[in-house]
């Protein structure tokens, strides 16, 4: 059988606490959002944040909602090096020890002391999914990328098993140019 998924770019973002978001936008602000994604109760959000490094800012940053109980700044490493921070390859909400920034507001500044991370590319899997697949919370697999012209076979993808996920593959804008990804496309799990 052969194991396909829905890989899709996973672009520069935010995530917020409540605390830091009131800050950002003010007090009692409360995130709008724009856009459904693909995994269940996640959004993109009108408001936006810049994101300042010691050598420059990406302005214009994306909030994705809802709030979290850390805030994170998910980077490219392209991103993260145009701004001079040094971000660390880590699974989401691994945050010990990784790279801070400054996130600015349209009412305020909060100062991040660890949270900028380069996102660690995974497959989100629901728990039927995974059976199916014959597939592990945390195991490593590969996936194959076939488009034309520029096919790649990803090593180190951590698959991430819930019953709150869908079935897709997340991959950086660097690694995605990497293979040529249009936007969104299929790919095989090779275990």
């Amino acid at each position: 059988m052969k194991k396909t998924v829905l890989v899709e770019i996973s672009a520069r973002h935010v995530h917020v606490t409540e605390a830091d978001l009131a800050v950002l936008f003010g007090k009692d602000h409360k995130l709008t959002p724009k856009k459904d994604l693909s995994q269940p109760g996640q959004f993109a959000c009108e408001e936006r944040v810049t994101v300042v490094g010691p050598k420059r800012e990406l302005a214009g940053v994306s909030i994705l909602g809802p709030c979290r109980s850390h805030t994170q700044v998910e980077l490219s490493l392209t991103d993260a090096r145009s701004i001079g921070v040094k971000a660390p390859i880590r699974e989401s909400g691994d945050l010990d020890g990784s790279a801070g920034c400054r996130l600015v507001g349209p009412c305020g500044e909060v100062e991040v002391t660890q949270g900028v991370i380069a996102a660690k590319r995974h497959i989100h899997l629901a728990p039927e999914d995974a059976e199916k697949y014959g597939i592990t919370d945390k195991q490593v697999v590969s996936v194959k990328i076939q488009t034309e012209d520029r096919a790649l076979v990803f090593d180190d993808v951590v698959a991430r098993v819930n019953p709150n996920y869908k079935l897709a593959m997340h991959l950086d804008t660097d690694e995605a140019n990497a293979a040529a990804v249009p936007g969104s496309c299929e790919a095989e799990i090779l275990v």
